[in-house]
């Protein structure tokens, strides 16, 4: 049986209900190890993905550095630099102690502030996107991993385990793009976070309450799906140790976004104690969801979930959305367009002009311009 997925990853074929993520074939040479095959035979691989700084140094507030020369380097944002801390380090044109401008190099020059080369523009460079041949490797063959990964420590590294091809229904099993912008913007905002209590809305693989779990001091990671909860809660497991050090928990929990109450049932895997669903509704500040917008109709249900929780929290709530707009030419329109999308932005306008006299929602745009923390591709469809 493993012989077999072994030759069907060699020889992909995909059948036309196949969805299929990009994340992992970004680079053609990357390794992912298959160690199983789930309770529905599709194969489950585990795959390494690079932090460009150790959660040691988030948790310290040390200066980032730029990987590829390990000269501290800053984000611009309007007219202010910040380091990687967020912190603001001083205003364009600001003069120093001496009446010098601040941007000047060691000889005088004027010394313009880049935005930080991101991962993958450095993972880029003569890499031909045509040719996806990711390294298929199987269980045994673990030490594979070494030559990769030797300069690497514990905490620059999160381990997810994963699908890469699935029916659409099951999409939760791989790992998005989006995904890892809202981590990048976990880990660039950690402060805001901080000793938070979290509800991630379709956790899929857990990578994102993984991040949040550093900073946060609970994260509910939901969705739905037995096979799918035991993966994430293994992710969870995986990466117990980047959590350590901010004391963070992470609790797997089903939320089915079609019913309308928490699934109680003591017999149920991953089902919700009376005591759980008080400490949400009584502490629950942060509400996200990464790249979960694909079908209206669950478009539709997330939404209905989201004003059922958000009307019974304690206190007000922020909710992070965060998605991929995926173009697509259609014969019915004969144009590029983006159906998925559009339904989302429409049924995100009625919620915040919803008029009930109870709850008020305000919509904010973020700039998907902070830096980058995670290789992978941000593509500017993000």
């Amino acid at each position: 049986m493993v012989d077999l997925a072994q030759k069907e990853m060699d020889n992909p074929t995909f059948r036309s209900d196949t969805v299929l993520s990009d994340v992992h074939l970004h680079c053609p040479s990357k390794r992912h190890l298959m160690v199983r095959l789930n309770a529905v035979g599709q194969p489950v691989f585990l795959s390494c993905f690079k932090l460009l700084w150790s959660t040691e140094d988030l948790a310290s507030g040390k200066h980032m550095r730029e990987i590829t020369t390990g000269r501290e380097h800053q984000c611009r944002s309007g007219d202010e630099l910040w380091d990687k801390d967020g912190n603001n380090i001083k205003k364009e044109g600001e003069l120093n102690s001496e009446g010098v401008e601040a941007l000047l190099d060691d000889d005088g020059d004027v010394e313009v502030v880049r935005r930080p080369r991101s991962a993958s523009d450095l993972q880029a460079e003569g890499l031909l996107r045509d040719i996806v041949c990711p390294a298929i490797l199987m269980k045994g063959e673990e030490d594979a991993f070494e030559d990769e990964d030797q300069e690497c420590t514990c905490s620059d590294v999160v381990k997810i385990e994963h699908t890469m091809a699935t029916p659409l229904e099951d999409v939760g099993k791989q790992v998005w793009r989006a995904a890892f912008l809202l981590a990048d913007y976990i880990l660039f905002k950690r402060d805001t976070f901080r000793c938070c209590s979290v509800l991630e809305l379709g956790g899929g693989t857990g990578i994102t309450s993984v991040i949040m779990g550093t900073v946060a001091k609970r994260v509910y990671c939901t969705d739905v799906g037995e096979d799918l909860l035991a993966m994430c809660e293994q992710n969870v497991a995986l990466n117990k140790h980047l959590m350590e050090s901010g004391g963070g928990e992470i609790k797997v929990k089903e939320l089915d976004w079609l019913k309308d109450e928490f699934c109680t049932d003591p017999e149920a895997p991953y089902s919700w104690s009376e005591e759980e669903i008080a400490d949400l509704l009584d502490h629950c500040s942060v509400i996200m969801a990464a790249d979960v917008f694909y079908d209206d109709d669950l478009t539709d249900a997330l939404f209905r979930t989201l004003y059922r929780i958000t009307h019974n929290l304690r206190n007000s709530c922020t909710v992070y959305l965060a998605l991929e707009k995926r173009l697509n030419f259609t014969l019915r329109h004969m144009d590029v367009t983006c159906e998925a999308y559009s339904h989302f932005r429409n049924t995100l306008n009625d919620l915040e002009n919803l008029q009930d006299g109870k709850m008020k929602y305000t919509v904010e745009p973020i700039k998907p311009d902070f830096c980058q923390f995670l290789v992978y591709e941000r593509i500017e469809q993000l």
